[in-house]
């Protein structure tokens, strides 16, 4: 039998310092960066390393409703569901699951 790895679940921040349409990167204490995004008012987490080239989503990035675009190369990525939308990239991001409670934003790890 195997057994799923054990996940933490992180205080991110308040969840009125992050408006509609903005980003912003968290550094969890093993060093993963994780991306965070408020697209209309609900709130979603991806990796924050671009899967083709690397790049930092939140400080390369273009964030436009869903879609998130990478600066370096061009390709996109949907950040509700982590999936490639166009290429170059082809491995989606990994996604995380974002709870929110009394006005604070929770990252599940």
């Amino acid at each position: 039998m195997t057994s799923k790895p054990s996940r933490t679940t992180f205080v991110a921040f308040k969840t009125s310092t992050l408006g509609p349409g903005e980003m912003r990167k968290l550094v969890l204490p093993d060093d993963r960066a994780i991306a965070i995004y408020n697209v209309d008012g609900k709130f979603y987490a991806t990796d924050d390393l671009c899967t083709h080239g690397g790049a930092s989503l939140t400080e390369e990035g273009i964030l436009s409703g869903r879609i998130i675009e990478c600066s370096w190369h061009f390709g996109s990525f949907n950040v509700t569901t982590g999936e490639v939308v166009t290429t170059p990239c082809s491995r989606d991001l990994r996604t995380y699951a974002v709870s929110e409670a009394d006005g604070m934003l929770y990252i599940e790890a």
